[in-house]
């Protein structure tokens, strides 16, 4: 694909993608074994839940030198080429990959750009290839505590072309779908669209950066972290601010990014998990909203491993700490959301979607209604994003419908004169009665 002032924002996303959901998996913890072979027994679960999107946290050889912990962080690269014997061997990859795709998953790969181990054998061949401090000496991140792993200085046009090689290399020999990019906004952004052209010459590929830069869907990118969205949702669930940051979010998505952008809205990742605290810890009370907001709102939604188990600990980054499965309410919860996004087009991704249409309420600083709708069908969403209980009565005509009742299965009428009563973070989800739920 071309790049040039007259296609700027003009990524055209896959058709596949349009109603897709993300599923991130730690292999370390995944399973008893912590190896690609225990994600392969589970891949019916994960296609289950409404994924379509499998994201494989790092598969590469963790370096030893300056390791933390007993087993170090996969975010560690010593070899890019090559697969971490902790997880398994390049066949049970390839084995894990083509169960995948016959279940109707893509896999993406999470690839580190940004820095490698100090033992990584390019240290010793490019030393060239990596940034220096002050005193000229490789040099960690100066201004966060990742002191095991060194930058690279993508000044070098050697670096690149690696990089570009060995992110190729998986396409090609593993017929993986795209990659999450660590920290993408650490690596220039030039460098994403050299990317772009290359892996799109082998097969269309699916990008995630984890960053926060509209610029980043100009050169590349399909999807960027909804960082903003989560930092939102977390200060009102903790009581730190009003409603209204999240009307802030949405006028800002909406209007200062590309329509075809996907946000990944997210509720828990592998990095809030480890060191701010389970989704139970993060939000509360406010939890069931904050999930609900996150599948039916704009955006594409992360499940991360083990939510839908309820997400009893904080999983160690450093050593085995496998996640403790069970039935629970939160993974029927994502399940019924998810089938309801999948049947409704007005929930689907990015343009295949159609925009929320704020709702004027009674307590908007308490409450936030919105309705999304295309053709002659239209989802009502009413979420009480506080402590209180809230006696709400909406403006405007466009909620006035016949709806079904989402989680009472129920036929009901709003008119303009109807007050919701919600409990504390309680929530409604309406969907037009001539659509059928099932």
């Amino acid at each position: 694909m071309a790049y040039s002032p007259a296609n700027l924002y003009t990524l055209t996303q896959p058709d596949w993608s349009k109603d897709a959901v993300i599923y991130q998996v730690n292999t370390r913890q995944f399973s008893q074994a912590g190896t690609f072979d225990g994600v392969t027994e589970k891949l019916s679960h994960i296609a289950g839940l409404g994924a379509t999107i499998m994201w494989l946290m790092p598969i590469h050889p963790i370096g030893e030198k300056h390791r933390k912990g007993e087993l170090g962080s996969p975010y560690a690269v010593k070899d890019y080429f090559a697969v971490n014997p902790e997880f398994g061997d390049e066949s049970s990859l390839r084995r894990l990959i083509k169960e995948a795709h016959a279940l109707g998953l893509k896999v993406i790969l999470d690839w580190v750009p940004n820095h490698s181990a100090w033992d990584n054998h390019l240290v010793t061949q490019h030393p060239e290839w990596y940034a220096r401090d002050y005193k000229g000496d490789f040099r960690p991140s100066p201004w966060w505590d990742w002191s095991d792993i060194i930058e690279f200085d993508y000044e070098q046009p050697g670096l690149r072309d690696y990089m570009i090689k060995a992110m190729a290399y998986w396409v090609e020999e593993f017929d993986i779908d795209g990659y999450r990019c660590d920290v993408a906004g650490y690596v220039p952004n030039d460098f994403w669209r050299q990317l772009r052209v290359a892996l799109d010459d082998i097969k269309p590929v699916f990008l995630l950066a984890e960053w926060e830069d509209r610029d980043l869907h100009r050169d590349g990118f399909n999807m960027s972290y909804a960082w903003s969205w989560n930092e939102a949702m977390h200060e009102i669930a903790q009581g730190q601010a009003p409603v209204d940051r999240l009307r802030k979010y949405y006028s800002w998505n909406e209007r200062a990014w590309p329509r075809s952008a996907y946000r990944m809205t997210f509720v828990s990742n592998h990095d809030k998990n480890a060191w701010d605290g389970t989704q139970q810890e993060q939000f509360g009370e406010c939890l069931e909203a904050a999930i609900v907001l996150s599948v039916l709102g704009e955006g594409m939604p992360l499940i991360h491993n083990g939510q839908e188990a309820g997400e009893s600990k904080r999983l160690a980054f450093f050593e085995r700490d496998p996640i403790e499965w069970q039935a629970h309410p939160i993974g029927e919860l994502y399940r019924k959301l998810i089938h309801l996004k999948k049947r409704v087009p007005a929930l689907w991704n990015g343009k295949y979607g159609a925009r929320m249409i704020q709702v004027p309420n009674s307590l908007p600083g308490q409450v936030l209604s919105f309705v999304r709708r295309q053709d002659d069908v239209k989802v009502f969403v009413v979420l009480n994003l506080s402590a209180d209980t809230a006696d709400v009565d909406f403006h405007e005509n466009l909620y006035r419908d016949e709806y079904i009742d989402l989680f009472e299965a129920s036929c009901t009428a709003v008119a303009q004169t109807d007050t919701l009563s919600l409990p504390p973070w309680a929530y409604r989800v309406f969907v037009s009665a001539n659509f059928p739920l099932i």
